[in-house]
């Protein structure tokens, strides 16, 4: 069975919620299925109890940047996110090579 992320949110119970953006949505469900379990886990443990908590490897906040706020590293995939309220916008999943060419394009200082 594959499970695919959808644009809708993500009701984790406790914590907060998390909405991917549609982009988001298809960029996860383009990768194969362990990147999308890998990503998905991470998704679940990093994005819903303390999205905005960095760390050395994890979490970064990005500087010099409104928009996205945040990085999350799952291995070789990053993960761009906004953090608005007890809500987290899920922006952007891609690897790690087409992080500047993205950032340059959709990033806002």
């Amino acid at each position: 069975m594959t499970r695919h992320l959808s644009a809708k949110p993500q009701d984790l119970g406790r914590g907060r919620d998390w909405f991917p953006t549609d982009n988001a949505a298809q960029d996860f469900n383009d990768f194969d299925a362990r990147r999308r379990a890998m990503v998905r886990d991470a998704l679940f443990i990093h994005l819903t109890h303390e999205p905005t908590k960095e760390s050395k490897s994890r979490i970064k906040r990005l500087r010099d940047l409104r928009h996205p706020q945040f990085r999350l590293r799952v291995g070789e995939i990053r993960v761009f996110s906004d953090v608005t309220g007890t809500d987290v916008v899920v922006l952007a999943i891609m690897s790690k090579q087409k992080t500047v060419e993205w950032l340059e394009e959709h990033g806002e200082k």
